[in-house]
């Protein structure tokens, strides 16, 4: 059975293509391809059918990462395929819960950072959209820091579902 994970941020052209970028690279190197799917979207509609911002684009390329995104937005009815909805920060945690159709639906919501021990009480990936390139590279380092406890957590929900 595939475990769905889904990124989102505001526009779907920034952080959570690259959180979705990374995260697939590291299902790859893991060996979960066909077990783990992962996407991403906005809360909001402004960038639909855009591709990934080209700092976006260029950080990851700049870093060892494929890239290929067209930008949609969350649509409530998703909750219900989806296993995990991965917010980028707080205020895009608060706009998810407040779709979920369900409390369970609304459980299934979580702050990307919150997967990394290293990030204390910010648990915000700042967006780095109005600001230069080394935004967009903080925000690879916090995406990438995050991944590995994410995918530890993916795991050990595949295995409990399976057990």
């Amino acid at each position: 059975m595939t475990y769905r994970v889904c990124f989102v941020c505001t526009g779907n052209i920034c952080r959570s293509p690259m959180a979705e970028v990374v995260f697939r690279a590291r299902v790859a190197e893991a060996g979960l391809d066909g077990l783990v799917e992962v996407d991403s979207a906005g809360t909001g509609g402004w960038h639909e059918g855009d591709g990934a911002d080209p700092r976006t684009v260029a950080v990851l390329e700049e870093n060892g990462y494929v890239t290929s995104h067209t930008a949609r937005q969350f649509q409530p009815s998703w909750f219900s395929r989806l296993d995990l909805v991965i917010a980028l920060d707080s205020g895009h945690l608060g706009a998810l819960r407040r779709l979920a159709p369900t409390e369970q639906d609304a459980r299934k919501v979580k702050l990307l950072r919150s997967y990394d021990p290293a990030a204390g009480d910010d648990l915000d990936v700042p967006d780095p959209y109005y600001g230069g390139p080394e935004g967009f590279e903080e925000c690879l380092e916090m995406v990438e820091a995050a991944s590995t406890g994410l995918l530890a957590a993916v795991r050990e929900n595949m295995e409990g579902r399976a057990a």
